[in-house]
Order: C-alpha cells, then sequence, then structure tokens
C-alpha cells in the first residue's frame, strides 16, 4: 500500500478520500466522527457507543463484578444482544438442517461456510477472537471453513481513518503531523481489536507500525464476556462438564482485556524481545513506548509473508523450539499464536507481531508439565496420574489405579509407535472420554497453554500434514530434564532410571540420544547418514559439561558398581576356574555387570554385539552365573575398538578434557568405598 507524505503545510492532514482540519483534543469532532463512520465490523451492534466515558473508563481492566453491575442498569441493550446471538445462530442452523432435509449439504457446504465467516464478524470481536482460537487447526476443521476463518486474521472491515488518525493525535496529544512525516491513508490491515497504518516516525525516520484500537470495543466484549459466563455458569449447574467453566471464562476474558491495552502490550513485546529475541532466526520488533498509550501502539515495522502461507518448516522448528523456550524454559509465553500473528520475514527469520494475549506458566506447573511428558514417553502411567494431579487436571481423591488403566488403553498404541510419531492433538482427542469418566477438570491456565500447543501444531500440519509438535519438542524436554536443577525434575530423573533399586540404562539411552537431537534439530538439511564419532563426541561432551553434572554423577556410580563387579568376576574366573560353576558373585553384581556392559558400549559407539547381549538376557537363565559373567566380559569392547572414543577426547572443550581427567581418581575412590563396605558386610553379616 502507498504511503502518502504530508505536505508543508502542519495543519492540514492531506487524505486521498477526504481531508479534514488537524485538532488538538477536540473530543466533540471524536463523537461525530465515530457516529458517522460505524464500519459494517459493528453497524449491527448499536450499544457500542452507548456506553457513558465514566462506564468506557471503568473497564480498562476485565472485572466480573463491575461489568455485570453495569448492564444490569441496561437490561434492554443486554436483551437486544441475547436476541441478536440468539437469531443470528438459530438462522444459520436453520439453513444447515434444510441443506441436510434438501440433500443439498455437500452442494451448499462452502456456502455456509462463507456465511458463518459474516455472522461472526457481524456478532463482534469477542466470537472473531473465538473463531481464531480454532481457525489453525487443519486436522479438526473441514478446509473449506478453514479458509474462511483464517480471513478473520486481518481481513476485517476497517474502521474511518478519519477517526482513527484523531484517536492517535487525541491519544498522544500532538498533531499527527509532526509525529509522522508520512503514513499509510489506509490501514495495511484490520482486525477484531484494531487496524495498522505504516508510518515514518518524524524524529528518527525509522519506519513502523502503527496499532490503533477500535471505538468501542472494550464495551462489546465486556457484554459478550458477560453473556458467555452466564452460559457457562448455566452448563456447569447443569453438571455436564466437570470443569469450572466459569473461571476458564474469567481466565480468557482477563488475558483478551490485558490484550486490549497497549500499553501493557509494549511492555510484553519488551519483555519477549529481552527473553527470546537473541534466539537464532527469531525476530521480536522494538516497542517504541514513548509513541503509545493503551489505545495506540507503535511499534518497528516488519515485512514478510505469513508463515502459514510459506512452505517452510524449517521456521516451524524455529517456532517450536521458540515455544519450548516460552512455555518450559522461562514460562512467559504468547497465548494467541494465530497465523496472523507470525510471519516469515524475506530474509528468512520467523517474527512475531502480537504481544497483547500472553501467559505466564509457573514453576511447578512447567516441571509438572515435563515430567508428565517423560512418564508418557516411558509408559509410566501410574506415574503419569499421579502427574495429572499435580496439574490440576485430576481431583485428589481419583482413584489412581483406575485412572492408570484408563490412561494406558488410551495412550498404549499412540506411544508404540514412537515419541516421533504422537500427535498432541491427537492425544487430547483421545483423552476425551476418559477425562469426562474421571471427573478430569481444565484448570484455567491450562486452556490457554493447551492452546498455544494446539495452535502451533495446527499451524504446522497446513505446512507439513505429517508434523507432530510433541515429537519435535521432546528432544528439548529430554535435555532440560538431563540439564535442569530444579529439585523435583532430578528427584523425577532419578526415579525414572531406577526402578525398584534397578538402574534402567534403556532409558538413559532413550534420554541421551533423543537430547542429542538438539543438536542439530535447527539445521534445514539434516546431515545425510549417521556418524559415530560425532555421536559420541556430542555425548561426552554433554556428559562432561557442568550442565550435565547429575547424569555424570549417576554414571560415575554405575561404572564404580560395574567395575567393581568386573573385578569380582575377572577374580572368580581364576578362583573357580577348575572347581566347578561356583562363584561369589551376586544376582546384583551379575545386574551391574551387564550394566557396565552397556554403558561402555553406550560411550564407545559399539553396537556389533547386541545379538549377544539379546542372547544372554533369552538364555541367562539357562547359564551359570559364572558362565554369563564371562560373556558378559567377553563382549566388553577391546582396546584397539575403544580406539575411536579415545580418538575424540582431545577435540572435545577444555572444560570437559579437565573433567575427564579427574574421572579415574573418581572411580578409584568409589571402588575403593564399595570395596570396604562389602568387606565389613561379609565379616559381619
Amino acid at each position: 500500500m502507498p504511503i502518502v507524505s504530508f505536505p508543508a503545510n502542519p495543519n492540514l492532514l492531506i487524505n486521498p478520500q477526504s481531508s479534514w482540519p488537524s485538532r488538538r483534543g477536540n473530543s466533540a469532532v471524536v463523537a461525530s466522527a465515530a457516529s458517522r463512520d460505524v464500519d459494517s465490523f459493528t453497524s449491527k451492534s448499536g450499544y457500542l457507543f452507548s456506553l457513558s466515558a465514566d462506564e468506557a473508563d471503568s473497564l480498562s481492566e476485565y472485572n466480573f463484578s463491575r461489568i455485570d453491575g453495569m448492564y444490569k442498569k441496561k437490561p434492554l441493550i443486554l436483551l437486544r444482544r441475547l436476541a441478536q446471538i440468539g437469531t443470528t445462530f438459530g438462522y444459520w442452523f436453520g439453513l444447515r438442517l434444510a441443506d441436510e432435509a434438501l440433500e443439498r449439504s455437500e452442494q451448499m457446504f462452502k456456502v455456509r461456510a462463507a456465511e458463518l465467516r459474516k455472522l461472526l464478524v457481524e456478532l463482534g470481536p469477542a466470537y472473531v477472537k473465538i473463531a481464531q482460537a480454532v481457525s489453525s487447526r487443519p486436522d479438526l476443521i473441514p478446509p473449506v471453513y478453514l479458509d474462511e476463518l483464517s480471513l478473520l486474521q486481518d481481513q476485517i472491515t476497517p474502521f474511518s481513518s478519519e477517526v482513527a488518525f484523531n484517536m492517535i493525535e487525541d491519544e498522544l496529544g500532538l498533531p499527527i503531523d509532526e509525529l509522522f512525516s508520512e503514513i499509510s491513508p489506509e490501514p495495511v490491515a484490520a482486525a477484531s481489536l484494531g487496524q495498522v497504518y505504516q508510518a515514518r516516525l518524524r524524529r528518527s525516520g525509522k519506519v513502523v507500525a502503527v496499532k490503533v484500537q477500535r471505538p468501542g470495543v472494550r464495551a462489546a466484549i465486556a457484554l459478550d464476556t458477560l453473556i458467555l459466563r452466564y452460559i457457562a455458569g448455566l452448563i456447569k449447574k447443569a453438571g455436564r462438564f466437570n470443569s469450572d467453566l466459569e473461571a476458564v471464562v474469567d481466565e480468557w476474558a482477563t488475558s483478551l482485556f490485558k490484550e486490549m491495552d497497549y500499553l501493557n502490550e509494549a511492555q510484553n513485546g519488551i519483555k519477549f524481545r529481552k527473553l527470546y529475541g537473541g534466539i537464532k532466526d527469531v525476530l521480536v520488533p522494538k516497542m517504541y513506548t514513548e509513541y503509545s498509550t493503551s489505545k495506540v501502539l507503535v511499534m518497528e515495522w516488519v515485512e514478510g509473508q505469513k508463515l502459514n502461507e510459506v512452505n517452510d518448516l524449517y521456521l516451524v522448528e524455529v517456532g517450536v523450539y521458540c515455544s519450548f523456550n516460552q512455555l518450559l524454559e522461562y514460562g512467559f509465553y504468547h497465548a494467541d499464536p494465530h497465523p496472523g500473528n507470525f510471519l516469515r520475514t524475506y530474509d528468512g527469520q520467523l517474527a512475531y507481531l502480537d504481544f497483547g494475549m500472553m501467559g505466564d506458566f509457573r514453576p511447578e506447573l512447567r516441571d509438572g508439565f515435563m515430567e508428565a511428558c517423560l512418564h508418557l514417553v516411558n509408559r509410566d502411567f501410574k506415574a503419569l496420574a499421579k502427574d495429572f494431579v499435580t496439574l490440576g487436571l485430576l481431583p485428589p481423591t481419583a482413584e489412581k489405579s483406575a485412572v492408570t488403566k484408563a490412561l494406558t488403553d488410551v495412550f498404549q498404541d499412540a506411544i508404540s509407535r514412537g515419541v516421533r510419531n504422537i500427535s498432541f492433538g491427537d492425544l487430547l482427542g483421545d483423552l476425551g472420554k476418559t477425562m469426562y469418566r474421571f471427573k478430569f477438570r481444565i484448570p484455567p491456565y491450562f486452556s490457554l497453554v493447551i492452546r498455544s500447543l494446539a495452535v502451533l501444531e495446527g499451524i504446522a500440519i497446513g505446512i507439513s500434514p505429517n508434523y507432530k509438535v510433541l515429537g519435535s519438542t521432546y528432544p528439548w524436554i529430554a535435555r532440560k530434564i538431563l540439564t535442569d536443577s530444579s529439585p523435583q525434575l532430578k528427584s523425577s530423573l532419578q526415579n525414572l532410571l531406577y526402578e525398584e533399586g534397578v538402574f534402567r540404562i534403556d532409558r538413559l539411552e532413550s534420554l541421551l540420544s533423543e537430547s542429542l537431537r538438539t543438536e542439530t534439530a535447527l539445521v534445514q538439511k539434516p546431515v545425510v547418514g549417521t556418524d559415530s564419532n560425532i555421536a559420541m563426541k556430542q555425548m561426552l561432551a554433554f556428559t562432561f559439561t557442568e550442565q550435565g553434572s547429575f547424569v555424570r554423577e549417576i554414571l560415575l556410580r554405575e561404572l564404580a558398581k560395574g567395575l567393581d563387579a568386573y573385578g569380582l568376576a575377572t577374580l572368580d574366573s581364576f578362583t573357580f576356574s577348575g572347581s566347578g560353576p561356583s562363584t561369589s558373585l551376586t544376582e546384583e553384581d551379575m545386574t551391574n555387570l551387564r550394566t557396565f556392559y552397556r554403558l561402555i558400549s553406550l560411550f564407545s559407539g559399539m553396537r556389533k554385539a547386541e545379538s549377544q547381549v539379546k542372547a544372554v538376557s533369552k538364555y541367562g537363565e539357562a547359564l551359570t552365573p559364572l558362565d554369563e559373567a564371562s560373556l558378559v566380559m567377553y563382549q566388553l569392547p577391546s582396546a584397539q575398538e575403544m580406539l575411536p572414543i579415545l580418538s575424540i577426547l582431545p577435540e572435545l572443550p577444555q572444560e570437559s578434557q579437565q573433567r575427564l581427567l579427574q574421572l579415574p581418581g573418581d572411580l578409584v575412590g568409589r571402588l575403593v568405598s564399595r570395596a570396604f563396605a562389602r568387606t565389613i558386610r561379609r565379616m559381619f553379616l
């Protein structure tokens, strides 16, 4: 869209379609312009301009009691709105029923989708925001409806530019020509809450986006949230849902009212830029708070295309990684990630544009969410049932054993296909009946988190139908669990790796291999083939970093146990070589010896004896302990087979090499301690 320049006369703003005198704080002119230029988006909701100035000002934040009290004094407005909503939806559903009766549903499908979009626009911003929440789910919404609802992102009918420019002047207290040297005569985008102009700051010459709020939008949303909350209360009383739907509406409305406060959005943008602007290929525009108010927001202009309109799976991965950081690293997350809020810039970056609706994921909930993902992937459904209590999804009084069985039935098939094939949307769908049966609740905070993840997967599916956001996020979850200092996550990792006191090295292998995927997750062209040296280097580098200290401690403990068992087995091979099958090895020693083999194989990259390991597991009962110990010892890699790992050691970072040099001393200390404890135990027991 062309940008129109201001003329030399600073008191006159020229627009290609009209002109009017620039004014400073003339509210009468604003009211007159508003009454003349009500756009078609709000034309059927005459109540928008019926509130007094004091009433409108009282809607600066969501307060149900205040809104309820305000509209109780205006029963005719409330009844008119209820009638409008009822007749609008009733008319549309009536047409759908008629189509079915006349057997023309397929022919009229596209027509009805277009009609629904128009009706939602007529109903106003609250219903447009609800429609936007589902417009990014191609796996849930028919393609025709998806195409229509996607038009709600930024193609709402704009309101008068005269009204918008008057509002800018009134809010900022300066003539518009003193603020900007250029501004587009018409909005470049119009959405449900406001519209955007392209402009150039007079002082700095920077090109900026100027977002102006729709007149009366707070009153419109206040009335609709009041009605939705009443409906939620009726549903709750009818006992149809276990969740506190009123609280869910309150949470959504609170976020929506915060979204309408552009000063709050500016502060969110500044915080978002500080936390995530440094991520590779993520662009967070600069906010100009000195030019922003609660109804006007000025931010850096960003050029690009909608992410869902370009085939760029790499940027989807960037978005997944950024979302991981938002939800699980800092807890400050984008709660409205519809396609209109993501751009692919022309230099290949992912730009976030809207920061009005943000969420805050508390640390204990973040840890609980990661634990739930961990237990889900590892099929620990008993622990998963406890996680749901921690997350507030299940009441503490729920029957855990029954829930565990139900979760096993729901998730077993999905998990058997592998973590990379788990669909977040499918899991939610499969969980529906179980949630109703066991009185699951949807905590208010969780609705925004679920929507954030579901919408992101929806955008990804639009680009790559087989994309799974949980599968792509799990490597980051695995890395986080292996490295986080949270006592809760450390305890969860400890419990996962030790089942009834036995070390589950297979689970450690799975976590390590998944976490290593983060090393190449953001590479546009993945490396073809496998390089065991690269994998070993990554694994060793991670284990001997500061972040890997907790895992390193576990590995040292298990290596010491394995070396101790190896020493006993070696001694037994000489002591009992000619006297039969006797051995001093206990079952615990045999377990430690097998674990020792797996650990050496894991870090050496050796997989040639994998079939032999299975043979030991399968036929171990037929072998004597000494024979089995001999077989395991025989399978240990030779010095020649260890050469690849030795050649990698000089390539490790200096910090990792120093920790590696401390390894022999630590192992010797632990071995001496174990030998001393065993000697004392055998002397007195």
